[in-house]
C-alpha cells in the first residue's frame, strides 16, 4: 500500500509538472501555423503574386508593364513545359517553402551560361543545346547587359506567354481582328502584335528580325515571325513556354490584302488619328526612303501606330538607329542601352541561338579545323558582280590587307619540307576560315600558304566550309550552310568583312568583334580599313525630318548617329555624338 501511495504521488508530481509544458507547446506550434497560413492567405488575397503569379483558383488577375490588366488562366500560357521550374500551382505548394529564405547565389558559371542575365533559365537543355554551351566558344563578352533590359526582356516573356500562339487571347484577337477586316472596322483587343516578314538574304532578316523586336519591347507589342520551310531547323524558340513562329494557319499568312502604311498616311494625313483606320497594317521599312515610310521615325505616326492591334512589318534593313530619332522612344533606349554600341550585339545574342542540327554542324566543323589553333581569323568575302570585280583584283586586295594589317604573315620564296602533326604543334598555329559564295578563295588562299615558310614562322591553315556560287533565295539547305557560316565567322579572333555585307554585320555583332573592312575595289583606293563600332549599318535612313523638310545630313542632325564606313549613304549608333 505504501509502494503504491508513492508511486501515485509521484505520477500526480509528473503530471503537474508536463501539464503545462505541453500546452506551452501546443500554443507555440499553433501560433507558428497560424502564422503561417496567415501569411499565406495574405499572399493569395494579393493575387498570388509572391508565389509564382498563380492562385489557388487556377485564375489570376495581373496588371503589365503596358498598363493592361490582364485575367490571366492556365490555358492562357499555352501549355507548360515538365521541366519548367517558374511554374506551380497552389496545389504544390507546401507550408516549409512559406518560409523566409536566403536567395540562392548565382555561380560565375551560371552567369556565363545566362550570359550576365540576358538568357533566362528553365529551358529543356536538350531542346536547345547551343543555348548553354556558346559561351564555350565566343570569347567574355566586355559588354553587360544593363538591368532595366533584363527587366523588359522577363516582363515581354510574360506578355508572349499570355498573348502568343496558341493562348486564349491570342486565339479571341485575331477572331476579333479577322471580323473588323472584313467589316471594315477597328478592333477593340487584349494584346497588341507585330507579324515580321522576311524580305531579301538571311543576313538582312536577321538584322530586320532584331530591330523588329526591340520596336516590339517599345511599344508593348507581341513580335510573331513567318518563316516559310527555307527557315525550318535554323533558330531555336527564343521565349520560354511558348512560340515566335506564326501558325501556318493564320489567316494572317498571307499580307497582300492587308491595307499598307503607305496608303493609310495619304487617306487620314501625316498628323491625323482616324479612327476608321483598319486593324492590321502593313508597314514596309525596305528600300523606299522616298515613301510615306520616312515619317516612321516621327512621334505622330508612332501615335497613329499604337491604335492598330495588328502591324505586318517588312524591312531587311536594320532600322534600329530611326528609333533614337524618335523623341518618345530615347529615354526607353537610354535606359536599356547606356551603351549604345551594343545593341544589336545584346539583341542578337537573346534571339539568335542555332538548332541542335545547326549546333551540330557549327561545333563539328570548329573542333575539327579550328579548336587546335592558336589564332582563328575569318574572312568573309561577298562580291556582288564577279564582272565587275573579277576574282583576281579581289583576291588581290584580301592579301594587302591582311599582309599590310600583319593580319597574316608574309611568305618566304622557299618551300618547307612536309610538316608532320607533332612538328606544327611545335609551331604557332593560326587558321583561317573563309566564308564565300566562291571556293576560288579558300583554295587559292590555301595554294598560298601550303608548305611554304612564312616570315613569322607561323603555320598557316585555310578552311572553307561551303561554296554555293551564287546566293539561293528560300533554299533551306543554302540557309543552313549561311548560318553554319555567320556563326563560324563569329568564333574568330580577328575578322575581316566585305562593305554593305549584312552577312558580316551579324557575325561581327555576334562574336564581339570590329573587323577590317574590304572596301569596293571600284570605288574606292583604299583597301580596307577597322571598323569602328559593333552596330550595323542602316543603308537607307529617313531623308525627312518630322515637319516635311528633306534632312540635308542625317549623319549630324541627330545624335547618336553617324555615317557607315562601308556606306556613306547610311548611318549607324555611336556611343555619343560626334
Amino acid at each position: 500500500m505504501e509502494a503504491s501511495s508513492m508511486s501515485l504521488k509521484k505520477s500526480i508530481i509528473v503530471c503537474l509538472i508536463a501539464f503545462p509544458t505541453l500546452i506551452m507547446v501546443t500554443l507555440m506550434y499553433q501560433n507558428s501555423f497560424f502564422g503561417q497560413f496567415e501569411m499565406f492567405s495574405k499572399d493569395m488575397s494579393m493575387g498570388g503574386m509572391t508565389h509564382n503569379n498563380v492562385t489557388s483558383g487556377g485564375s489570376n488577375v495581373t496588371t503589365n508593364d503596358f498598363g493592361l490588366r490582364q485575367n490571366v488562366t492556365h490555358d492562357n500560357f499555352g501549355g507548360r513545359g515538365k521541366n519548367d521550374t517558374n511554374f506551380k500551382s497552389s496545389k504544390n505548394i507546401s507550408l516549409t517553402n512559406l518560409t523566409s529564405t536566403p536567395p540562392k547565389e548565382i555561380t560565375d558559371d551560371e552567369k556565363e551560361k545566362l550570359l550576365d542575365g540576358l538568357l533566362v533559365s528553365g529551358f529543356d537543355e536538350a531542346s536547345c543545346v547551343s543555348r548553354l554551351q556558346s559561351h564555350f566558344y565566343h570569347k567574355p563578352s566586355p559588354h553587360k547587359p544593363s538591368p532595366y533590359l533584363i527587366s523588359k526582356l522577363r516582363k515581354y516573356e510574360e506578355l508572349h506567354r499570355r498573348c502568343g500562339p496558341n493562348t486564349r487571347a491570342y486565339n479571341e484577337d485575331m477572331k476579333k481582328i479577322t471580323k473588323s477586316k472584313k467589316n471594315g472596322t477597328s478592333a477593340a483587343t487584349t494584346c497588341k502584335y507585330i507579324i515580321w516578314l522576311p524580305a531579301n538574304g538571311l543576313g538582312n532578316q536577321i538584322i530586320s528580325m532584331a530591330s523588329s523586336f526591340l520596336y516590339a519591347l517599345l511599344t508593348g507589342r507581341v513580335m510573331l515571325v513567318q518563316f516559310g520551310k527555307d527557315k525550318e531547323g535554323l533558330f531555336c524558340e527564343p521565349f520560354l513556354n511558348s512560340t515566335w513562329l506564326l501558325p501556318e494557319k493564320s489567316p494572317f499568312w498571307n499580307a497582300e490584302k492587308v491595307q499598307t502604311y503607305q496608303s493609310t498616311i495619304k487617306m487620314g494625313g501625316a498628323n491625323t488619328l482616324n479612327e476608321d483606320f483598319p486593324s492590321a497594317l502593313h508597314v514596309n521599312l525596305g528600300y523606299s526612303p522616298t515613301s510615306e515610310e520616312r515619317f516612321f521615325h516621327c512621334d505622330h505616326n508612332q501615335f497613329l501606330l499604337s491604335n492598330i492591334p495588328l502591324l505586318f512589318l517588312e524591312a531587311g534593313q536594320y532600322f534600329v538607329p530611326s528609333f533614337f530619332m524618335t523623341p518618345i522612344f530615347k529615354k526607353e533606349l537610354n535606359k536599356m542601352f547606356p551603351e549604345i554600341t551594343s545593341t544589336f550585339h545584346h539583341l542578337g545574342r537573346y534571339l539568335f541561338h542555332p538548332s541542335n542540327e545547326a549546333w551540330e554542324l557549327i561545333t563539328s566543323f570548329y573542333q575539327q579545323n579550328l579548336a587546335k589553333a592558336n589564332e582563328r581569323i575569318g574572312l568573309q568575302i561577298r562580291v556582288v558582280d564577279p564582272k565587275l570585280t573579277p576574282h583576281q583584283v579581289v583576291m588581290n586586295q584580301i592579301l594587302n590587307c591582311t599582309l599590310g594589317n600583319k593580319l597574316l604573315p608574309k611568305v618566304l620564296g622557299t618551300k618547307n619540307i612536309y610538316l608532320s602533326s607533332s612538328d606544327k604543334n611545335k609551331k604557332i598555329m593560326k587558321a583561317v576560315l573563309v566564308s564565300s559564295l566562291y571556293r576560288h578563295y579558300g583554295e587559292n588562299l590555301k595554294m598560298t600558304y601550303m608548305n611554304k615558310s612564312t616570315v613569322s614562322g607561323e603555320v598557316i591553315e585555310v578552311y572553307q566550309p561551303s561554296g554555293e556560287e551564287q546566293q539561293k533565295f528560300n533554299d533551306n539547305k543554302h540557309n543552313m550552310k549561311a548560318w553554319v557560316d555567320i556563326y563560324l565567322l563569329s568564333l574568330s579572333d580577328v575578322l575581316v568583312t566585305t562593305y554593305q555585307s549584312t552577312f558580316g554585320y551579324v557575325a561581327k555583332a555576334l562574336g564581339n568583334s570590329r573587323p577590317w573592312i574590304l572596301y569596293n575595289p571600284v570605288y574606292s583606293n583604299e583597301i580596307c580599313e577597322r571598323e569602328f563600332t559593333l552596330e550595323p549599318c542602316y543603308h537607307y535612313p529617313p531623308l525627312h525630318y518630322c515637319n516635311g523638310k528633306p534632312i540635308e545630313d542625317v549623319g549630324s542632325s541627330f545624335p547618336y548617329i553617324r555615317h557607315c564606313k562601308d556606306y556613306t549613304f547610311g548611318v549607324k549608333l555611336v556611343n555619343a555624338s560626334v
